[in-house]
């Protein structure tokens, strides 16, 4: 069978390998039931909603012709580094200096990776995620995620 699309190939498997993987790591938990659903149930459902779109999309990429094959460009090393790097800086800084600098930190480095980067729309960006983020996480689902560094209380 001849790919058709390259792109849409690549990203289907992609949607259905991270889908698999979901669906199979929340089997590690316990599903609960419909009425109570335990900490699998949404995961392992998301997962294989995941799957299935992965393969509808790896469908059309083997039966619906392009023009050009839609060939895959050059990868951009330098906006992916720039995005795992920021999510790594995330990582040690939520626990460490708390939310509201980790997050608008996190958003401010990984806007760096776009090639349309102004500072007053990541910021404007970084405070509504911030203020957003605490009115789900902290208030609205009450977890206990540290909002300051622990220097400052």
């Amino acid at each position: 069978m001849k790919i058709k699309s390259q792109k849409d190939f690549w990203s289907g498997l992609m949607f259905v390998v991270v889908g698999v993987g979901f669906a199979w790591g929340a089997q590690e938990y316990s599903f609960g039931s419909a009425a109570r659903p335990g900490p699998a149930y949404f995961p392992f459902g998301l997962g294989i909603l995941l799957a299935i779109l992965g393969a509808m999309v790896l469908f059309k990429a083997l039966t619906i012709a392009t023009e050009d094959g839609d060939p895959i460009g050059r990868w951009a090393f330098k906006p992916l580094s720039i995005v795992v790097g920021s999510v790594a800086v995330f990582g040690w800084t939520l626990p460490n200096l708390g939310m509201f600098i980790a997050l608008p930190l996190l958003v401010l480095m990984s806007s760096t990776a776009g090639d349309e980067f102004h500072w007053r729309d990541a910021l404007i960006n970084a405070v509504v995620l911030t203020v957003g983020c605490w009115a789900i996480f902290i208030k609205g689902l009450s977890l206990t995620i540290p909002l300051w560094p622990a220097f400052m209380g």
